[in-house]
């Protein structure tokens, strides 16, 4: 793995305002995924092009939640437990995976770190979710999703935070097919097989060590 240092890719534009948002519309009020994004750092030319594609979805005047298109968005969280170091993970029965929390943007919602949160919440019955150690982006990543139950194989730009508990044992599964795990991050890294995921737990790891 290449040292984050190095791979870092500067996105902030002259200004602040993101590359290719507004065409057109001079007098259009941003999208929140603007106000976000400014001043995000992607590690490496991967995770750049990948916020580029988030804009460039964000700036084209459609909503960018909607899962009626072919790449939208989702906000998901790996949430930690700063004083044991340990992190949560979901088993996700589609992918067939151990994953982060998070999810879809419900109707009229539009900022990432409030979904993130609310699907949290459902998912794993912790009440005390705060952002952490703040409420910037952690990661962005285009995602492909298989085709199941009739809806064909689609992309998800998820837009990841980290968010943390203090109370661990409060843990409630969502249902019996999505089993939640606390973990050490070596055993949370070893068990999943996502890179991208692999590389946040990492980031996690800066963190907790800073």
């Amino acid at each position: 793995m290449q040292n984050a240092d190095e791979q870092e890719h500067e996105l902030v534009t002259a200004a602040g305002a993101p590359a290719g948002d507004h065409r057109g519309a001079p007098d259009a009020v941003p999208h929140p995924i603007f106000e976000l994004l400014r001043g995000y750092r992607a590690h490496g030319p991967e995770e750049a092009a990948d916020v580029d594609r988030v804009r460039a979805l964000a700036a084209d005047g459609g909503n960018p939640w909607s899962r009626s298109v072919p790449l939208h968005l989702t906000a998901s969280a790996l949430i930690v437990h700063p004083d044991s170091g340990q992190v949560l993970l979901r088993w996700h029965q589609r992918q067939q995976a151990w994953l982060q929390v998070g999810g879809h943007g419900d109707p009229g919602e539009r900022d990432a770190l409030m979904i993130a949160l609310r699907e949290a919440r459902e998912e794993t019955g912790l009440e005390d979710l705060v952002p952490w150690p703040n409420g910037s982006i952690r990661q962005v990543v285009i995602v492909s999703v298989p085709a199941a139950g009739g809806e064909p194989a689609h992309e998800h730009a998820d837009v990841r935070f980290i968010l943390a508990t203090r109370t661990p044992e409060a843990i409630s599964a969502e249902n019996p097919d999505a089993p939640l795990r606390w973990l050490p991050l070596h055993e949370a890294h070893d068990l999943t097989s996502e890179a991208n995921l692999r590389e946040l737990l990492a980031r996690v790891r800066r963190l907790l060590d800073s």
